[in-house]
This record gives C-alpha cells, sequence and structure tokens, in this order.
C-alpha cells in the first residue's frame, strides 16, 4: 500500500502541493511500523538520541553534508548571510541567519505576522476546533501549558487563553530554523517543560497529536500592546539539539524581532491569542478548517488585532 503523501497549501503558489520530507523512509518505519514504534519509545523520544545526533551535526566532517543539502532541496543560497562553502558544520548551516531583505516584516501596529517559515494551522476559538491535523484529535490548552491535574484555580496560563486562538508553525528540516515574535510587546522570562522529543513530522502527529503536548517545550508570554498577552511556545523534536533564546526577558522588542533558534531537526512553535484580540486571515483559516497546514514565511501577515470590547 503506497504511503499517504504530505499535502500543504502553498501561499504563495496558490496550489496544494507535495512536501518532500527529510528522511522520509525513517519516519514511516518509526512510526507506521510497530517495530519502529517499539524503537522510538525505546530510544528516540530520549534527549540521549538527540544529544548524540546533535553533536555529530557540530563535528567538522558534517560539513561535508551542507552542499548536497542545498541541492536536493533546492535550498535559496542568496537568502543566505554568508557562502554555502563558509559554513564550518551542518549545525550552523541549520540554523544560519538570513539577510533581513529576505524575510520583510509586514507593516502595521494592529498586525501580527508568522513566527517562523513553516507550514502553519490557524483556529480562531481553539476550544470550537473539531480537530488540529485531523478531524477528533485534539489536545487541551492545560496540557499544552503544562497545567493539566492542576484544580482550575491554579491554571493562570490555561484560564488566560481559554477559548482563544492558537496558530500551530511546523518548521521542516528543510526550512529557516530561527524564530521570531509576531507581534512587539515586553516577553517575560521563558519557562521550561521538560519531556519527551518525539518527531513533529506529520508522519508522526497522524499518529498521535500527544506528541506536542509530550514533547520538551518553551514558554514565552508576550504583553503586546493592541493583542494582550500572546503565548510563544517553542516545541522539541527528534534530533532538535536544543532551543536557544536570544532576547532579554523584560525588554521591550519589535515585531519580527530574533527570539531564538533551534538546533538540527524539525520543530515547531506554537502562538496563543487571548479569546477576541485577533483576527486571523481568511486564507489560512479557511485551509486549516480543511486540517490542510498552510505555507508560508516568518515576517508574513498572519492577522489582525481586534479591539477588545468594552
Amino acid at each position: 500500500m503506497t504511503p499517504e503523501p504530505i499535502r500543504f497549501h502553498h501561499r504563495y503558489h496558490r496550489r496544494i502541493e507535495t512536501e518532500k520530507v527529510y528522511g522520509e523512509k525513517w519516519l514511516r518505519f518509526a512510526y507506521e511500523n510497530p517495530v519502529g514504534r517499539s524503537f522510538v519509545w525505546l530510544l528516540a523520544r530520549r534527549r540521549v538520541f538527540s544529544l548524540y545526533y546533535g553533536r555529530k551535526m557540530n563535528h567538522r566532517a558534517s560539513a561535508q553534508r551542507v552542499l548536497p543539502f542545498i541541492v536536493a532541496y533546492d535550498v535559496n543560497v542568496e537568502e543566505f548571510t554568508k557562502s554555502p562553502f563558509d559554513y564550518r558544520t551542518f549545525n550552523e548551516f541549520f540554523y544560519r541567519a538570513l539577510k533581513p531583505a529576505a524575510r520583510p516584516i509586514a507593516p502595521g501596529d494592529d498586525v501580527a505576522v508568522f513566527p517562523a517559515d513553516g507550514r502553519h494551522l490557524a483556529f480562531p476559538d481553539v476550544d470550537a476546533a473539531d480537530g488540529f491535523y485531523v478531524k477528533g484529535m485534539k489536545f487541551t490548552l492545560a496540557e499544552l501549558l503544562g497545567e493539566a491535574g492542576r484544580p482550575e484555580a491554579e491554571r493562570p496560563l490555561t484560564n488566560l487563553f481559554a477559548g482563544g486562538a492558537m496558530l500551530i508553525s511546523r518548521l521542516c528540516p528543510v526550512d529557516y530554523h530561527r524564530f521570531h515574535f509576531p507581534v512587539a510587546g515586553t516577553p517575560d522570562t521563558p519557562r521550561l517543560i521538560n519531556g519527551w522529543l518525539y518527531s513533529v513530522s506529520p508522519v508522526a502527529l497522524r499518529r498521535s497529536l500527544r506528541y506536542l503536548v509530550e514533547n520538551k517545550r518553551v514558554i514565552t508570554v508576550v504583553d503586546a500592546p493592541g493583542f494582550g498577552r500572546v503565548a510563544v511556545i517553542e516545541v522539541g523534536a527528534t534530533n532538535v539539539g536544543s532551543i536557544r533564546q536570544s532576547f532579554l526577558p523584560g525588554r521591550a522588542v519589535a515585531k519580527g524581532e530574533e527570539k531564538g533558534l533551534f538546533a538540527f531537526g524539525g520543530s515547531c512553535v506554537i502562538t496563543l491569542f487571548q479569546r477576541g484580540r485577533i483576527r486571523f486571515d481568511a486564507d489560512i483559516v479557511a485551509q486549516s478548517a480543511e486540517h490542510v497546514e498552510t505555507y508560508a514565511r516568518m515576517g508574513d501577515r498572519l492577522g489582525e488585532a481586534i479591539a477588545p470590547s468594552a
């Protein structure tokens, strides 16, 4: 039986396309085969496996992978801040910086932007959605925010974002792997929730969406004029060596300013808005309602603020 392809809507090409999945044969074995799933449970989800692979991608010999990767996945070298020949390791290439002009930031104080390159799902009311990647598959905000099992009075973030809007931004290994602030504001101190390191490829997420709430996560809440409070959550995954933050808590940031980076591997950023504080653009909402991701780049328009009701 032919495996079901991973399809997404390309915002700029305005059509459905098929994703070229990095390491697809291994992913399908690991998450669709009983023997592979045993390997994932025993080793691949554990930190030691990703640390080993991350260190491998930091060796000088790993630089030999850079040019073949660029060719295989048609990566645009014109966006790089330096020559492909100047990266000393594959990891250095993987979390490369881009020229500022490569990712213009959509203007407007009332406009929010995508926090990362990738394939996105947007839900105007997280509680009303019938499922995320597929119908019937959901997680709760309390699980995502690490507050499940607590009395309601001890769930400050869950209560803050109840009935709010959610954006799931999935980064493939071929994507630009720095993440940015979707709105201007003042970020608080990041909070780490330790967890496993399952893959966040659709191959894995179609098997179990719970990987997103079982994986390691870092939560930052931004006090954002016009948008209220916005939570930006980075989710680790298999072979992600680390989630590195590059901002100073308590210091005001501009919309589109760099927040941090992922080392090697696919990964995910989830953004939460309070109830009734954002209107996502119609194209991404329409595709998400059909459980189809939309490809868009960091800095592109995501939606606009809604003034709070009196």
